[in-house]
């Protein structure tokens, strides 16, 4: 599996006599990956505004990261869209790369979370009229992307990337977890959506969107484990790890934020069902996610003293990481333990200090020039 490592950029080559002239050549290795910064910005906003307690000033400081991930996604849409016209061949080469197909799923996340958090926080700013319609179009282009990357990459990877068993990585969950954020952030649009079969065809949709995600993450989870029992990841990998807790917190908040839209849009028993669900499912769920977090991060110290340098692979300790915050701050509001709601605030405090350590550790590799690089 190919490793997203950071190295400089060797110096370009005059081409040869008859070669294509590339233009901008800064974002020839510029891959679906970098949606990930996105995602991990944003979801800084939302877990936020999830949180039991809030400081003065939280909610400015949450509002101006959700303007910023809105920047990010429209300058990375923008350069993506360069990408594709000026370096086709190596676009087309992310498609057929097994390691680098998955992050296709990061754009359809990318596209969700920056929706959620509009419709979240930044209706401070821009009224809730025009977040509700940001949303709805973002929604839509992250759901019908997320349910193609569900269904395209799984099917390239059998018919032609044909990858080893001994290459599996949770890398692979991202295409089927994404139908899973829009089963999380489907529902806040449901109550700004006429009463009736518009409500309900959304409700239901996004339980099928949950059930689509989670079954398959749950036939990939194994091949996962099964690689990891046979010796630890590479280095720059170890923090792909992570991305485990990405389908269990997302999951545990999906349940929790249906069951929160379903009274007076399906009938009492079913909306007494969803209630009753997101607790006998959310809190085995995070109890799991518990387990996956202690090994996960002793693994990550392990790859530290052993030397591993930041990567872009660290924007995977800020997404999934959120994920479970927004689950544990559901559960904390649903069942009114304290516990539940003090996990959610140690953890968000780990969440905002790896995006400022990911955030840093990018924008000093793209002032130097380290940044997009070629996977080593």
């Amino acid at each position: 599996m190919v490793a997203l490592t950071t190295r400089p950029l060797a110096p370009l080559a005059s081409p040869p006599a008859g070669a294509p002239v590339r233009r901008l050549p800064a974002l020839r290795h510029l891959g679906p990956n970098w949606y990930a910064s996105v995602m991990g910005t944003a979801i800084v906003a939302t877990a936020g505004a999830g949180l039991p307690w809030q400081p003065p000033g939280t909610r400015t400081a949450l509002t101006v990261v959700w303007a910023l991930s809105a920047l990010l996604l429209v300058a990375l849409l923008a350069a993506r869209a360069l990408h594709w016209a000026h370096h086709r061949d190596q676009a087309r080469a992310h498609l057929l790369d097994a390691s680098m197909a998955p992050f296709y799923g990061c754009l359809a996340m990318a596209l969700l979370a920056v929706g959620g958090a509009t419709l979240v926080v930044g209706s401070d700013w821009i009224g809730m009229r025009a977040a509700v319609a940001v949303d709805l179009v973002l929604f839509t282009a992250g759901t019908v992307t997320g349910v193609l990357a569900a269904v395209a990459v799984p099917y390239l990877m059998v018919a032609r990337h044909r990858p080893p068993l001994a290459d599996a990585s949770p890398v692979w969950l991202l295409p089927v977890v994404a139908p899973m954020v829009s089963a999380a952030l489907g529902p806040l649009l449901v109550p700004h959506l006429p009463a009736g079969q518009l409500r309900q065809t959304l409700l239901y949709g996004c339980y099928g969107l949950f059930g689509l995600s989670l079954l398959g993450a749950l036939l990939m989870l194994p091949l996962v484990l099964g690689r990891l029992l046979t010796g630890p990841p590479a280095l720059a990998l170890t923090p792909t790890l992570f991305l485990v807790l990405g389908p269990l917190g997302q999951s545990t908040t999906a349940v929790h934020q249906l069951a929160e839209a379903a009274p007076g849009v399906v009938p009492g028993p079913y909306a007494g069902g969803f209630a009753t669900l997101a607790v006998l499912y959310g809190v085995p769920v995070m109890g799991f996610a518990a387990l996956w977090l202690g090994l996960a991060g002793a693994l990550v110290v392990r790859a530290l003293r052993r030397g591993m340098g930041f990567s872009l692979t660290w924007w995977g300790f800020t997404f999934p990481v959120g994920t479970c915050v927004t689950g544990l701050a559901g559960l904390g509001s649903r069942t009114g333990l304290r516990l539940f709601e003090l996990a959610a605030t140690g953890l968000y405090a780990l969440l905002v200090a790896a995006w400022l350590v990911a955030c840093t550790g990018t924008v000093r590799r793209l002032v130097t020039g380290r940044l997009p690089a070629p996977p080593a």
